[in-house]
């Protein structure tokens, strides 16, 4: 490198720093385009404490969270416009509903703000108690079980579309309009089943008007204790999350994505935010990189575009 090359990259690098060390300077609006409410409002009280400036929510109703991401895609790369975006960023990329590029128009920040698992229930007079007597049932019953969701598209929905085809079984998905319709309609039987966002159905699992059994995580989650993973009960690879997590606009530098990266991690560790997002039925993880969220999104968009093609999913 020249020594004119070099003195006007290290300037530009100081420049960027020093904007990074003055960030922010004003009010951060964040997005939220399929992201958790409650998620954003407890992190972003915090980070408004941090920052000393305010965080401002920016709920963007409509198109699956598509309107909200839109938006963020094209924004100014500056840091104060940013994206909370939930498994719909991916999901409507792979269905290539929006008009965004979610690898060309963002930059990615943090995950771990707040993930929770979907819970498989079943309505109790259902002869099934794990994985395998579903799909043994579903496979002697072609097309007979309904399976519920709170909306086409969205994420329960297209965990039953994944369950469908990694099973190997026919199964009619039935649409309602919001998660308590869909409950009460597995609860009273008008469906024999869904997979539901755990906080929705936890109190009637509790008391034996919906049996879990399975959480699509990877795992056992804590959040549904002595509940098996879908993966773990034989449908190995099998994984589906309500993850949560920040995205700015393609172009941001390195150091605004960095400082709040580290920020947003700050605030998630301490006790009394995880305490706060548990008791909501969400967890948070302790460590999450731009690259380690970036090839996450990644492999979501290439789930989701594998189901897509394979079993022909539309939002119906």
């Amino acid at each position: 490198m020249r020594v004119r090359d070099a003195g006007v990259f290290l300037l530009s690098f100081a420049s960027i720093q020093g904007f990074a060390q003055e960030y922010p300077a004003k009010p951060v609006r964040v997005l939220v385009g399929g992201g958790s409410d409650v998620i954003i409002r407890v992190v972003g009280e915090k980070l408004t404490e941090l920052w000393r400036q305010p965080v401002i929510v920016d709920n963007r109703a409509g198109a699956g969270g598509s309107l909200a991401v839109e938006v963020v895609a094209k924004a100014p790369p500056d840091g104060y416009t940013l994206l909370l975006a939930a498994p719909t960023f991916a999901i409507n990329a792979a269905l290539k509903i929006g008009n965004y590029d979610y690898a060309r128009d963002f930059a990615p920040i943090v995950q771990s703000v707040g993930h929770t698992p979907f819970v498989l229930v079943i309505h109790p007079s259902l002869p099934a108690r794990s994985v395998a007597d579903l799909i043994a049932l579903a496979k002697a019953r072609p097309g007979q079980l309904n399976y519920g969701s709170p909306q086409s598209g969205g994420p329960t929905h297209l965990s039953g579309d994944l369950f469908k085809m990694m099973a190997r079984v026919e199964m009619v998905h039935v649409p309602y309009k919001g998660v308590g319709s869909a409950v009460l309609a597995v609860m009273t039987g008008e469906v024999q089943l869904m997979f539901a966002v755990a906080p929705s159905v936890m109190p009637h699992i509790s008391i034996g008007r919906l049996r879990a059994i399975a959480v699509t995580t990877a795992m056992e989650s804590p959040l549904v204790p002595g509940v098996p993973s879908i993966a773990e009960s034989g449908l190995k690879d099998y994984e589906v999350s309500g993850w949560n997590g920040f995205l700015a606009p393609a172009g941001t530098p390195q150091a605004i994505i960095a400082k709040v990266n580290a920020d947003a991690l700050t605030v998630v560790r301490r006790p009394d935010v995880r305490e706060r997002l548990m008791a909501a039925g969400y967890l948070t993880s302790a460590d999450n990189t731009p690259a380690q969220f970036g090839d996450f999104v990644r492999r979501e968009f290439q789930k989701w575009s594998v189901l897509a093609k394979e079993s022909k999913t539309t939002l119906k």
